[in-house]
């Protein structure tokens, strides 16, 4: 009976030596990370299975799918990323123990999200024609007429989707990540039983799935004001909180949101062209990158709720201007992360071909997907955690446009040359392509490491 207790007790000494220090412990890094966990699980889960009802509609359907969604994650992202300032601001004025000013950022960010996602959404509907002809004219007729009707719906829908990630970028900025997880699982879940009806039963294709993307976003995002409005006894937000801009607030909040936003459309930018490299490839192409983005996904699970994690952790630490902490832990989370991925390959690769099989793709693109898999597998253990925990950890603290900075030159002088040279060029294909993003995480990775070690990353003053 002893033996349990043991173990158990150097559990505790592990975490509490690794994971516990005076701004915050590891009881509540794990109170934290399990929804964010349950979330990113959720997400990927159910755009897996999303993926592989509309492979049902044909090749072209899914093809058509996989391109609009890296326009759709060029222009959320926009959103996404002045939603993660306002989680730093957030976070940062709950670790100084300033509620009020907690609530004034809270309201700042979901206004200025929103704003900017309206916007962003009207550009897509008024210019869906030019581009998509800019972006993937050598597309057949028939996937780009599924993408068509894919990009405008998805369109319409970006303002429900900016006040769900406002709001829960709010709530995680304070620790309350269970109530995040609720309005994410309503949304995601709602999404895909929408899917499932329009798409399986009703056999309405691409139209069917946009109908379900903006039904679920919308009564997500009147769950989040409900919440906002009514059920949450601490933030203590208004509507007329929304409705009256506090401009030294959006400064805060911008001033490590647009960075992260500038850097999210270079970024996806970048993303987007090697799509056209792959387009120009052949539909087998497209649908070899789709179904592989989407195993991929499913291994970053772990990490990615790291990472969302650390950004919390590390605002709180700063905001308490604990430096000695915000160091042990973003250390901590990256051996954590990495680790994280030698388990997922452990889980996943056993169950690679029942797996796949979900997506009905054709016998002949098989191979490449498994090699690609495989290679990007490998490839994540040691690159993914300092590529992509390190500048959250440096964003928290507010070195957001250093980052930035980095994260667009690596991504359009490796990926996006690196890509056409070995992809096309070279004539390597979609294999060429995902080797050279490979390369550009480890890149990036380096100098985020570099900057990490050093000190000016923890002289900044965000609140």
């Amino acid at each position: 009976m002893l033996e349990p207790k043991v173990k158990g007790k150097r559990g505790s000494l592990f975490l509490d030596k690794y994971f516990s220090g005076e701004s915050i412990d590891y009881r509540q890094m794990i109170a934290l990370f399990i929804p964010l966990l349950v979330d990113q699980a959720f997400i990927v889960g159910l755009n897996l299975v999303n993926t592989a009802m509309i492979s049902s509609s044909g090749v072209a359907a899914i093809s058509a799918v996989n391109m609009i969604d890296s326009l759709n994650i060029f222009l959320i992202s926009v959103f996404i990323a002045v939603s993660t300032g306002g989680t730093v601001v957030v976070a940062q004025y709950k670790g100084s123990g300033n509620d009020q000013m907690v609530s004034k950022a809270t309201a700042g960010a979901v206004s200025s999200v929103s704003l900017m996602a309206l916007c962003i959404g009207l550009f897509g509907i008024v210019l869906h024609g030019p581009l998509l002809n800019l972006l993937f004219g050598a597309a057949s007729p028939e996937v780009m007429a599924n993408a068509r009707t894919y990009l405008i719906g998805s369109s319409l829908s970006y303002l429900g989707i900016a006040v769900v990630e406002a709001v829960c970028g709010a709530l995680r900025g304070i620790g309350r990540t269970r109530a995040s997880l609720v309005l994410s699982l309503i949304m995601n879940l709602i999404y895909v039983l929408l899917n499932f009806v329009f798409i399986n039963g009703l056999h309405m294709g691409v139209f069917g799935m946009t109908i379900a993307v903006n039904v679920s976003r919308y009564l997500a995002a009147v769950c989040a004001l409900i919440y906002l409005f009514r059920m949450d006894n601490t933030l203590h937000v208004k509507i007329r909180d929304l409705l009256v801009l506090n401009w030294s607030m959006l400064k805060r909040i911008m001033n490590i949101g647009l960075p992260f936003a500038a850097e999210q459309m270079f970024f996806n930018g970048g993303k987007i062209l090697t799509q056209v490299f792959i387009v120009s490839l052949g539909t087998y192409a497209i649908a070899t990158n789709a179904i592989t983005s989407t195993l991929a996904g499913v291994m970053q699970i772990p990490a990615n709720a790291l990472s969302l994690t650390l950004i919390t952790v590390v605002g709180q630490c700063m905001g308490s201007r604990n430096v000695k902490d915000a160091r042990k832990f973003v250390k901590s989370f990256l051996w954590l992360s990495s680790a994280s991925f030698v388990l997922m390959a452990l889980l996943i690769f056993p169950f690679f071909h029942p797996l796949v099989s979900l997506f009905h793709p054709p016998a002949e693109i098989i191979d490449d997907i498994f090699l690609v898999f495989l290679i990007n597998s490998i490839a994540q253990i040691p690159l993914w955690s300092i590529s992509f925990i390190t500048p959250s950890a440096l964003r928290a603290a507010g070195d957001s446009k250093y980052t930035s900075m980095v994260s667009m030159l690596s991504m359009w002088l490796f990926r996006v040359v690196l890509g056409y040279l070995l992809g096309i060029q070279f004539g390597m294909g979609i294999v060429g392509v995902w080797l050279a993003m490979n390369c550009e995480w480890g890149v990036r990775g380096f100098i985020f490491l570099r900057r990490f070690l050093g000190e000016k990353w923890v002289q900044h003053k965000v609140i």
